[in-house]
């Protein structure tokens, strides 16, 4: 793996920290292991996405329970059951709760079911972060109306949606509640969320890249460096320069993240 490489490309690209957020319980070593590896540079994350990997590369809803060996109609996995001690007992290295969220996309949520397991999940997940007075990194797509909705009930303060694809009206619901909303590369490839993006003040948005997905070109590896890139299309859709936008946009990541300043 060119690790060291990619490590370079975001110094060269001016970027000062990495929040570094984890899908599954057995990511967060990893990610311990780039902090450990890269103190000045790297901010972990723990949290446990809405989806799962599966068979193959299915990937299936998260669950609150390890699914036992004999229930042959669910993956055998660690889900939240696992997860949760290792979220105290790395409290003091973590900058938030994150990745997760609600997918409510019909093939990864067929059911009523597999909504509520989901929603089971997050809002353990949330209680956790208010235990711990972190913020959250939320993924919520086909779901950013509840998504909202679920973290303002649980009063839910601090919260980053990431690559935020919901109606514009929606988001200001976010906006009113405090939260952050963030666009990777990917923005570039259409005008889709043009009027979204538009309609969301400056001073409620982050940048991301979401490495190594969600990059300029759908099958090409996306890397932190880019970061450049949605930078420059925030701007010109707002009419700024960028260096307007990279310093607001950095100013609300250290108010959203204050741990991770300790990390530059």
């Amino acid at each position: 793996m060119d690790l060291e490489d990619v490590i370079q490309r975001t110094r060269e690209a001016g970027v000062k920290t990495l929040v570094a957020v984890t899908e599954e319980v057995g990511e967060f070593s990893r990610v311990l292991q780039l902090q450990e590896s890269y103190p000045d540079l790297v901010a972990p994350c723990f949290g446990i996405h809405p989806l799962q990997a599966g068979r193959g590369s299915e990937r299936r809803g998260v669950k609150l329970e390890v699914a036992k060996q004999t229930d042959v109609h669910q993956t055998t996995g660690y889900d939240l059951d696992v997860a949760l001690p290792l979220f105290y007992t790395h409290r003091d290295r973590l900058v938030a709760i994150g990745e997760i969220g609600l997918d409510f996309t019909p093939w990864c949520a067929p059911t009523q079911h597999h909504r509520d397991e989901q929603m089971n999940v997050f809002v353990k997940q949330l209680a956790v972060a208010k235990d711990l007075d972190l913020p959250v990194n939320v993924h919520s797509r086909s779901a950013a109306k509840v998504t909202i909705e679920t973290m303002r009930e649980q009063g839910i303060s601090r919260a980053l949606l990431h690559n935020f694809a919901g109606k514009p009206a929606v988001a200001l619901e976010g906006v009113k509640a405090g939260y952050f909303f963030s666009f990777p590369p990917a923005v570039c490839r259409s005008r889709q969320r043009d009027k979204l993006i538009k309609q969301i003040p400056l001073e409620h948005i982050c940048l991301e890249t979401d490495s190594p997905a969600l990059g300029l070109e759908k099958h090409v590896r996306n890397q932190p460096c880019n970061i450049t890139l949605p930078c420059r299309y925030i701007a010109e859709l707002k009419g700024l320069s960028p260096q307007t936008v990279q310093l607001v946009t950095t100013q609300n990541a250290h108010r959203l993240f204050p741990r991770a300043n300790g990390h530059r």
